[in-house]
């Protein structure tokens, strides 16, 4: 999908990119550099040129106990995946980036890999294994070989066959720089362990692993950085000035005993403090606290949204009607299908007699028509009770 360029200004410029250079994503450029040299009355927050859509681990995650057989079609975060995902007219694909023992970028979202062997599970954590160890999992590209088989547990404890209906073989960050199709951009989740403390001199050394691929492999894809970790997109932010990087947070839905994970007007505090350029909030928490918009928006922040709920066409139409700026979602054809009408319908209502109306929540006055203000009716109380 062709995006028009827009100009970001909280990141500074490194030496080699000009004074002038601007966010840009029109078509399949992204190009990098944001001045941090201008007054805090100057400044302008980060703006996407349209409602952006963002492909959840390519075409959508598996979730192997779902009945629902989208949820297993193809394989996540695989370049079969992301390139599938890239046949319609989204503009990112998501992914999520761990760093082996022997420090090669990989994509792959769980903290540890399962497989089985002789009835007996076998549980390795990613970051302990070697490139070569990781990838004997799952399926092979030579055909001729047969890799270890893959499960999969879920946060309740049960234990899954990883099996997919169109299944691929595991990949590393440099592939997929290589193999997907150009005009896709990269939100590259920086993937850690919530249960582990790092000392910043690991992070470092993970964040800089990633860097060098990026910095090589990039050239004028669109990229975003997001974690869930946030001295990790503190840190990424300290030692590049070239990608936008994102507080990735559930919004204060689980407890954690660091305190900046636990609500967005956290989140927005670590954006500030570290020169962020956005928030990715759980939509959950955003339906909850619409309020929290306005305060993101006001602090020069990007806002955009994933969760199970960014799967229903109209909670995703509710969200571009409250300002926030794109969704990342797993039903990719669903989701783009529905968007797309949306913006049929936009289009129509400009002829028709439109009704302003002031929502203290969100914070902003907004134009809707007699149609929007009745979806919004209906939705919201059943929504944010969720």
């Amino acid at each position: 999908m062709a995006l028009k360029a827009v100009h970001v200004s909280d990141v500074p410029y490194l030496d080699q990119v000009n004074e002038n250079v601007t966010l840009s994503l029109l078509s399949s450029r992204f190009n990098k550099g944001v001045n941090d040299e201008v007054s805090d009355d100057t400044k302008k927050r980060l703006e996407f040129p349209k409602f952006v859509v963002m492909g959840h681990r390519g075409s959508g995650m598996n979730m192997l106990q779902s009945s629902d057989k989208r949820m297993k079609s193809i394989k996540e975060n695989s370049i079969l995946s992301f390139n599938a995902a890239s046949k319609f007219p989204i503009d990112f694909v998501e992914f999520d980036v761990q760093v082996t023992r022997d420090d090669c970028p990989v994509i792959f979202h769980d903290n540890f890999i399962l497989t089985q062997h002789k009835g007996e599970f076998i549980e390795k954590r990613v970051t302990e294994l070697s490139l070569t160890e990781l990838l004997s999992y799952g399926p092979q590209k030579d055909f001729e070989n047969v890799g270890k088989p893959l499960f999969r547990k879920t946060k309740d404890g049960r234990i899954f066959e990883w099996k997919i209906e169109k299944d691929a073989p595991l990949c590393i960050l440099q592939e997929v720089f290589e193999e997907v199709d150009r005009s896709i951009g990269f939100n590259i989740e920086l993937k850690f362990d919530d249960h582990m403390v790092y000392t910043e001199e690991e992070l470092t050394h993970v964040l800089e692993v990633i860097l060098k691929v990026v910095y090589e492999h990039g050239k004028d894809r669109p990229v975003i950085f997001s974690s869930f970790q946030p001295d990790a997109a503190l840190l990424i932010r300290k030692l590049q000035s070239i990608y936008p990087v994102f507080f990735l947070t559930n919004g204060g839905s689980q407890t954690y005993t660091d305190v900046r994970r636990g609500s967005l007007d956290e989140a927005i505090n670590v954006c500030l403090a570290g020169g962020l350029q956005g928030i990715v909030s759980e939509v959950k928490a955003i339906l909850k606290n619409p309020g929290a918009v306005k305060r993101i928006q006001e602090s020069k922040l990007s806002l955009v949204t994933y969760g199970e709920l960014n799967n229903v066409p109209e909670v995703v139409y509710m969200q571009r009607l409250m300002g926030i700026e794109g969704v990342i979602v797993d039903l990719v054809p669903l989701i783009t299908e529905a968007i797309a009408n949306f913006e049929k319908n936009v289009k129509k209502s400009k002829e028709e007699e439109r009704f302003f109306i002031e929502e203290e929540e969100v914070g902003a006055k907004s134009q809707f028509s007699k149609d929007e203000i009745s979806l919004i009716q209906k939705l919201i109380p059943e929504l944010i009770h969720i």
